[in-house]
């Protein structure tokens, strides 16, 4: 992924500058994104049921809803990407349910990046 990034970087494809400028000090750092209007979404499976997440008394996740966020977010903000939120499938190797996830990812997809006629044939 850095290899991409560095890519548009040295061709100023996906970022001209960090923004900031000697003549004008107050623009802020990481504003020089060239693609506004663009989304992105991460889509992850996770071995861990989707309860993990939610159980307050949890172990390993401690109720945290916010599963760990890939380090490139970060990047993808500084070229000014919209984030949209992201899609988990859970329990995949004990509880799988590929019909009902199936379901679940036609129904983000149209509610956060699809037109709802542009989804009719995926799986």
């Amino acid at each position: 992924m850095d290899e991409v990034f560095n890519v548009g970087l040295a061709k100023e494809v996906l970022l001209a500058s960090d923004d900031r400028t000697r003549e004008d000090p107050s623009r802020q750092y990481g504003m020089g994104g060239k693609m506004q209007g663009k989304k992105f979404m991460v889509s992850a499976t996770w071995n861990a049921p989707r309860e993990a997440f939610d159980n307050s008394n949890g172990v390993l996740f401690g109720g945290k809803d916010d599963r760990p966020v890939p380090p490139h977010h970060f990047q993808l903000q500084i070229h000014r990407y919209d984030i949209l939120p992201d899609f988990g499938v859970f329990d995949i190797f004990n509880n799988p349910d590929i019909p009902l996830a199936l379901e679940d990812y036609k129904r983000h997809l149209e509610k956060h990046c699809l037109l709802a006629s542009r989804i009719a044939n995926i799986a």
